[in-house]
C-alpha cells in the first residue's frame, strides 16, 4: 500500500509501505477512506519537534472495516468506522471515568494518512455508523477524529454553558471547532478571534457572535469591551505557543476558566492565572468519551464541522496538503487514498 511519510522538515513524501495485518487479537485493519493533516503534524513539519528518522505520519481517519481479529465483537467488515486520535481500550479505570486519553492501556497508530491502517484496541476505539455514510457526510465523520472532539474537550474543560460568555484562541480547525462546540453547549455570546476571513466566515457559520481581529493588548480590550469590561467567562486556547496562553490569560475574566488544548510549547503564565483566580484544565481530547454524542450530531445533521476542510486532495499530493496548511493557504487539507472508491464499492 502506500502512505505519507515524514523523513526531516519539510519533507512529507507518499511511499509505498508495509500492508498492515492483525497482529494483536484485538485488532482491526480499516481500508482508509479519508485522513487529513493536523496542525500538531506541522510542528514536525516545521522542525519544531524533531524527526530522527523517516516515520509514517498521521492520526486523523475514517474508513470501512477490511477485518478484525478474533476478540474483537462491537464491529465487523463492511463497517463503517470513526477513530480517535487516542486509541483507548474504552473499559479501563481511567477510560470508565471518562478518561479515555489517558487509558492505562493506551496503543497508538503506525500512520493514519495511508491507504490502510491497522487499529489497535478496536472495540475500544471504533465506533461505526448505522448505516454506509452519504459522501457529503465523510468530511464531517472525519473532524469527529480529532479536531471537533478537541475543541469540544476545550469547551468541556472550561465549562461553557447556557449564558456563558466565551472566547476563542486560535482559528485553526480545532479553534473552529471550539466556536460550533461552545454554540451547541449554549453559549450565550462567542467571540472567535481572527484576522483571517475565510477563517472568520467559517467562525461565523458556525455560530459565532462576534469576531475580534486585534492581537496582544488591543485584543483583550476588544474581548472585555464585549464583556462588561472583565473578560470572557471561558477562554478556549487552541494553539499551544505561550503567546496564545499569555492571550487566553488576559481574555478571561477574573474566577474565570480556561480551556486548554493547544499541544503546548513554551512557559505557562502561572503568576497570572494565580492572581486572577483562573481555573484550568485541559490536554488530549476524550474523543471516545465523545464520539458517539457527536456522531449523532453529523448524521442526523445538526453540526456540520467538515467545513474546517477547504482543501481536499487525492494521498498522492500529500506534499501538497502539508505546504498548503503550513503556508496558511487551507484552513485544514483532507486526503482522499486512492483506494477510497474501491472501499465503498466493496463494502457500500
Amino acid at each position: 500500500m502506500y502512505g505519507a511519510v515524514i523523513h526531516a522538515p519539510g519533507d512529507v513524501r507518499y511511499e509505498e509501505r508495509p500492508e498492515p495485518t492483525i497482529i494483536e487479537p484485538t485488532d482491526a485493519v480499516i481500508r482508509v477512506v479519508a485522513a487529513c493533516v493536523c496542525g500538531s503534524d506541522l510542528w514536525r513539519y516545521r522542525g519544531i519537534s524533531p524527526v530522527p528518522n523517516p516515520t509514517p505520519i498521521g492520526h486523523e481517519y475514517c474508513g470501512v472495516v477490511e477485518s478484525v481479529g478474533e476478540a474483537v465483537t462491537t464491529v465487523k467488515p463492511g463497517d463503517f468506522v470513526v477513530g480517535g486520535f487516542n486509541p483507548c481500550d474504552n473499559t479501563c479505570a481511567a477510560c470508565r471515568k471518562g478518561a479515555t486519553a489517558n487509558c492505562l492501556n493506551a496503543a497508538h497508530y503506525e500512520g493514519c494518512q495511508a491507504e490502510k491502517l491497522r487499529v489497535p484496541l478496536a472495540d475500544g476505539t471504533l465506533v461505526a455508523t448505522p448505516e454506509m455514510p452519504t459522501d457529503d457526510l465523510i468530511p464531517s465523520i472525519l473532524a469527529l477524529s480529532d479536531v471537533m472532539c478537541t475543541g469540544w474537550h476545550a469547551a468541556v474543560s472550561a465549562g461553557v454553558g447556557p449564558g456563558k460568555s466565551v472566547a476563542v484562541v486560535g482559528d485553526g480547525a480545532v479553534g473552529l471547532c471550539a466556536v460550533l462546540a461552545a454554540v451547541q453547549l449554549g453559549a450565550q455570546k462567542v467571540i472567535a478571534m481572527s484576522r483571517h476571513e475565510s477563517r472568520q466566515k467559517a467562525a461565523t457559520a458556525f455560530g459565532a457572535t462576534h469576531i475580534v481581529a486585534e492581537r496582544g493588548d488591543e485584543g483583550i480590550a476588544a474581548i472585555q469591551a464585549l464583556t462588561d469590561g472583565i473578560g470572557a467567562d471561558c477562554v478556549l486556547e487552541c494553539v499551544g505557543t505561550e503567546d496564545a496562553r499569555l492571550q487566553a490569560s488576559g481574555a478571561v475574566r477574573v474566577g474565570g476558566s480556561i480551556g486548554l488544548v493547544g499541544v503546548p510549547h513554551g512557559d505557562l503564565p502561572v503568576e497570572q492565572f494565580f492572581w486572577k483566580n483562573i481555573g484550568i484544565k485541559g490536554g488530549p481530547a476524550n474523543c471516545r468519551a465523545y464520539l458517539p454524542h457527536l456522531l449523532e450530531l453529523v448524521l442526523n445533521r445538526t453540526i456540520n464541522p467538515g467545513i474546517v476542510f477547504d482543501l481536499e486532495l487525492p494521498l498522492s499530493e500529500i506534499a501538497e496538503a502539508y505546504a498548503a496548511m503550513d503556508e496558511r493557504r487551507a484552513i485544514k487539507s483532507l486526503v482522499r487514498p486512492n483506494a477510497y472508491a474501491k472501499a465503498v464499492s466493496q463494502f457500500g
